[in-house]
């Protein structure tokens, strides 16, 4: 992604931190935004309202910036680091969620795809500290519609390759499904599920859910969210992890129990995709992650344990089938709203419109 220069960097600054939005800055900004084609086609910024729209985004920027630097202080982030994706991605998309909630006239539900690492639970914070208190924001995760621990022993039982939670079928669906439309019908009181990773000795249980009154904007995420079916002839070629003939009947298999979660996805008022620019990234962070947490006397997995796990999940959903396809097809095919591709140290290289 083109980053912004350094000289329209301190222009920015200097008024997120109170400055006048003079004219000059205005347009000294507008000049900049136009010179990335997929962001201006992304959020709007084209022709006559040009600088309307980027005089607008100043002063919205202005409003939020106390609360963007509160934000980058709990997650131990520098906020002018953090500057130009401010501007150029997570202001234009709370932009286009409040338009998008008026529109509406109702609670939007928005989905977010993305795997490990791609960065959904930091943007899904920073989205927080921008639209509240004006719009109440609820992050709600696949992950809290797991079926109970006794569910998925008696599920693995059944089928011993669903040796962890995160594949198709290892979901309630139907809650899911329940608490989005209750959130959807702006219910007073929605008992939201959640889910606690650290129970059953690190297998994961759901507690009591927690209470959501009045949510104006949810934001729905999980590593497979939106995803579709693909043809099950395509597993006769797959790409590795997936080698064995038992390896290609268990993609197949995943492949037809995400049919029940079109449904699901149905309920979707938008859908964004957080996508790796190589989906091996994802490992690689994994592994350096749990290499951390070993350095630090916390336990965390070896490199081969980490490797057996991702590949675990690539068998079930391989990213080259489930995920890159998706952006390249608009919504109407089936694709994503907005597409936000991270690379190397996580860094957005890329926002557009499939």
């Amino acid at each position: 992604m083109e980053s912004l220069n350094f000289d329209s960097l301190e222009v920015l600054l200097r008024i997120a931190e109170g400055g006048d939005v003079s004219k000059d800055a205005v347009h000294t900004l507008a000049i900049a935004e136009t010179e990335s084609p997929d962001l201006s086609i992304s959020f709007g910024i084209k022709g006559k309202n040009r600088d309307a729209a980027v005089k607008e985004r100043l002063q919205f920027l202005q409003a939020k910036y106390g609360a963007f630097c509160g934000f980058c202080d709990r997650q131990g982030l520098i906020p002018r680091d953090l500057l130009p994706t401010l501007w150029q991605v997570w202001l234009p998309l709370a932009e286009q969620l409040i338009a998008k909630r008026q529109q509406l006239d109702r609670p939007l539900i928005q989905g977010i795809l993305g795997m490990q690492g791609a960065g959904k639970t930091t943007m899904g914070l920073a989205l927080e500290a921008l639209l509240e208190p004006e719009y109440r924001v609820l992050s709600f995760s696949i992950d809290d519609i797991y079926k109970t621990w006794a569910e998925r022993r008696r599920l693995r039982e059944a089928d011993p390759r669903l040796i962890w939670r995160g594949p198709p079928g290892t979901h309630d669906v139907g809650l899911g499904i329940e608490v989005l439309q209750r959130l959807r019908r702006g219910e007073a009181e929605v008992p939201v599920p959640v889910f606690d990773k650290a129970l059953a000795e690190g297998q994961g249980d759901r507690v009591a859910p927690r209470p959501v009154s009045d949510a104006d904007i949810v934001l729905f995420d999980g590593w497979f969210v939106g995803v579709q079916p693909v043809d099950p002839q395509i597993f006769s070629a797959a790409p590795q992890p997936i080698v064995t003939e038992a390896d290609r009947a268990f993609a197949r298999d995943c492949n037809d129990w995400l049919r029940a979660y079109l449904p699901l996805w149905a309920e979707l008022d938008g859908w964004i995709v957080l996508a790796l620019s190589d989906f091996q990234l994802s490992k690689r962070w994994r592994i350096e992650a749990e290499q951390r947490l070993r350095a630090e006397g916390r336990g965390g997995m070896s490199d081969a344990e980490v490797g057996e796990f991702v590949d675990y999940f690539w068998k079930a959903l391989h990213p080259a089938l489930f995920v890159e396809p998706l952006t390249q097809l608009n919504r109407t095919e089936g694709g994503a709203d907005l597409v936000i591709e991270v690379g190397d140290g996580h860094r957005i290289e890329r926002v557009y419109r499939p």
